[in-house]
């Protein structure tokens, strides 16, 4: 894949995360969630004073195919939930451990009772 191509898709990426953001949290702006100029150094999303307190995360976005392995445990989490909500927790060596969420899922569940 191109540079340039994989820039785009990193691109929409960073936009779909914000204008989810954007979705849930509606006393919130273009002004107060934005996405970084790619090669910025930081995190992806910015955030607003206003937004870090309402979002206390810092967020970085990948758009890779190098995630097929989680996702295939992901999938196992489905497979598994029996209705309920999958997790994953992912652990490597020397690393801390990891949780993976359904991003909708995460997204709402912040935005709850916002």
């Amino acid at each position: 894949m191109k540079t340039r191509s994989k820039k785009a898709k990193g691109r929409r990426f960073q936009n779909w995360v914000r204008d989810e953001l954007l979705k849930r949290f509606p006393k919130l702006t273009e002004e107060d969630v934005y996405c970084a100029i790619m090669g910025e150094r930081g995190v992806d999303i910015k955030l607003s004073a206003k937004a870090k307190k309402i979002i206390p995360f810092a967020i970085e976005c990948k758009n890779q195919e190098t995630f097929k392995k989680i996702y295939k445990d992901y999938g196992q989490a489905i497979y598994n939930a029996n209705k309920q909500q999958p997790a994953l927790f992912i652990k490597m060596n020397q690393q801390q451990p990891l949780v993976v969420l359904d991003a909708k899922y995460f997204l709402d569940w912040i935005s709850y009772g916002k």
